[in-house]
């Protein structure tokens, strides 16, 4: 399937374009990569062996990470031995979407941290043309406890609210420098017990920052049955309130969480019934925020190919520049390089999702990246055909 427009035309299926930023010795590695992911089994086993060989201190077990796994999904392990991947993206008209991947802490120390470390990619952002934008989450700089208390509404004792009051001032020092700087921040969506709590805050730094242009982007997690009226109710009360929407669409991270603690506590599960369910909602936010580009800024964060032709298809149909701000693609590093390097080639924004950090920190990132990989039936993954189909154009 291809999609004709005036001036070029947007082909998914071109392997010489997704991979021409790859050699052929980094070809042949990402083949070996996901060929190794497609086994479940060892997949399975991998990540146990590598969690332990870690945090054991085994003797090379960190380099023979970062020079695998981590080397395909990640940037670097800082901002700036991730410069020469941001280059090298940009070199293909792709853009970066900086994430500092470290995940699950819990103290107060660690999530200061974290917001020094996300100052300093703002910062980063800022020098670099091709890094428009930065991603966090708001439990690496709240613990998640707390979230849930704020969400359930239950009174907090005096240490609770200090330590309240401590994150709504790290988020805003997050945002202000964000906005002082031009630099647009991505907050992702959580668990579903947490995300109530999430949106207020977020939603009150889009209020406070995004007056004149989009600066903070909340993210709607469409395999939840209640986001699609969400998104809509949020772009009302912008409209009332004065201020420009950010909106990043997913379908989503936490579905067997969600329908396991569901089950277990005995509420009905937020979950769609079924995939169609999902994607009909989702393909219905994206022309919700397409139709509405001059008041929502939003970014296509999916690995879905109908999805992406579909926005490609309604930017055509409306006759908006490929290339306007408020109109964005995004995948992860490493993966669906056929969908982001064709739009780029397309002269449409389209970008890479790429963390960084200490090998040790992003190990629970890269483990999920080899999951949603690894086939259930034991195919092909759909990465490894496609790079099968380009070692074999080339001949190599």
């Amino acid at each position: 399937m291809s999609l004709k427009h005036t001036d070029l035309v947007v082909d998914f299926k071109d392997t010489k374009i997704a991979f021409e930023h790859k050699p052929d010795d980094e070809l042949k590695k990402a083949a070996w990569m996901f060929r190794m992911m497609n086994n479940p089994s060892m997949v399975k086993l991998g990540s146990s062996l590598g969690l332990k060989a870690l945090s054991w201190g085994v003797p090379f077990a960190e380099s023979i990470v970062k020079n695998t796994i981590f080397e395909q999904f990640c940037g670097g392990i800082s901002l700036i031995e991730t410069q020469k991947t941001i280059n090298r993206l940009f070199e293909h008209k792709t853009l970066t979407i900086l994430d500092y991947g470290a995940e699950a802490k819990k103290t107060e120390h660690d999530f200061n941290k974290t917001m020094s470390e996300t100052l300093a990619a703002i910062d980063f952002g800022a020098t670099n043309v091709s890094v428009p934008v930065v991603s966090a989450k708001i439990t690496g700089m709240a613990r998640f406890a707390l979230l849930e208390k704020i969400q359930n509404g239950k009174e907090l004792i005096e240490r609770e609210k200090k330590e309240w009051k401590n994150v709504l001032k790290r988020v805003d020092v997050v945002c202000h420098h964000a906005w002082d700087k031009k630099v647009g921040i991505f907050f992702d969506a959580e668990e579903s017990w947490i995300q109530d709590a999430i949106d207020g805050v977020v939603n009150s730094m889009m209020e406070k920052y995004n007056q004149t242009s989009v600066i903070v982007y909340n993210t709607y997690q469409m395999y939840r049955h209640d986001r699609l009226e969400y998104l809509m109710s949020s772009f009302e009360d912008a409209k009332r309130k004065g201020y420009f929407l950010g909106a990043k669409l997913v379908r989503g991270a936490y579905m067997e969480k969600e329908r396991e603690r569901a089950e277990e506590m005995k509420y009905d599960s937020p979950i769609q019934p079924d995939k169609k369910s999902t994607d009909n909602d989702y393909n219905s936010a994206l022309q919700f925020c397409i139709e509405n580009y001059d008041s929502i800024s939003s970014c296509n964060a999916t690995h879905n190919e109908f999805s992406n032709y579909f926005q490609a298809e309604l930017i055509d149909q409306l006759d908006i520049p490929n290339n306007h701000p408020h109109i964005n693609f995004c995948q992860l590093y490493g993966m669906s390089d056929h969908i982001t390097f064709n739009l780029a080639k397309g002269g449409f924004n389209a970008a890479k999702y790429v963390p960084y950090g200490a090998v040790k920190e992003v190990i629970p990132y890269l483990i999920r990246r080899a999951n949603e990989n690894t086939s259930m039936t034991g195919e092909m993954s759909r990465e490894l055909k496609l790079i099968k189909q380009e070692i074999k154009r080339r001949r190599i």
